[in-house]
């Protein structure tokens, strides 16, 4: 798999296969480039919080999905030879979500950087910050996810 090839809707297939959760919240791929990836959470009431806007772990799940995309992407050409995990992750809540919500996601370091040290034989580790913002452009939440790509054995 390329990663200049993968379109939005491929990728979102190919998550909504893999991770059944990206399917289960009906997350839309609206962009998602080795630069960015940029998807979107529907108002559901059934993921609804007390306040009636999206709960907390449908959030996390849009914006650690959004990390997810990004990464599949940018070191698609990659998966023959490492496994993309996520290491951990820190979201803090800013402001009430209310109605759908749109996580961008962007990579912390450069890919060659990452790549090079997967060639010497390390396990590299890599930022992805993701904003999560409300259709006012405000951003509800802020989430970074440490990723590795894990060496094949």
């Amino acid at each position: 798999m390329s990663c200049m090839t993968v379109d939005s809707s491929s990728m979102g297939e190919m998550l909504a296969t893999a991770v059944p959760m990206v399917r289960t919240l009906n997350l839309e791929f609206v962009e998602v480039t080795p630069e960015r990836a940029v998807l979107r959470l529907a108002d559901q009431p059934a993921y609804h919080n007390h306040l009636g806007g999206p709960h907390a772990g449908a959030m996390f799940t849009l914006a650690e999905s959004a990390s997810g995309a990004i990464v599949l992407t940018a070191f698609g050409e990659q998966l023959s030879r490492a496994v993309p995990l996520a290491v951990r992750a820190e979201i803090d809540y800013k402001k009430v979500a209310m109605g759908p919500v749109t996580a961008t996601a962007t990579l912390g370091r450069p890919a060659g950087e990452v790549v090079a040290e997967l060639d010497e034989g390390r396990r590299p580790e890599f930022p992805v910050s993701i904003a999560i913002t409300r259709e006012d452009g405000a951003v509800s939440g802020e989430m970074t996810v440490i990723w590795t790509l894990r060496p094949n054995s």
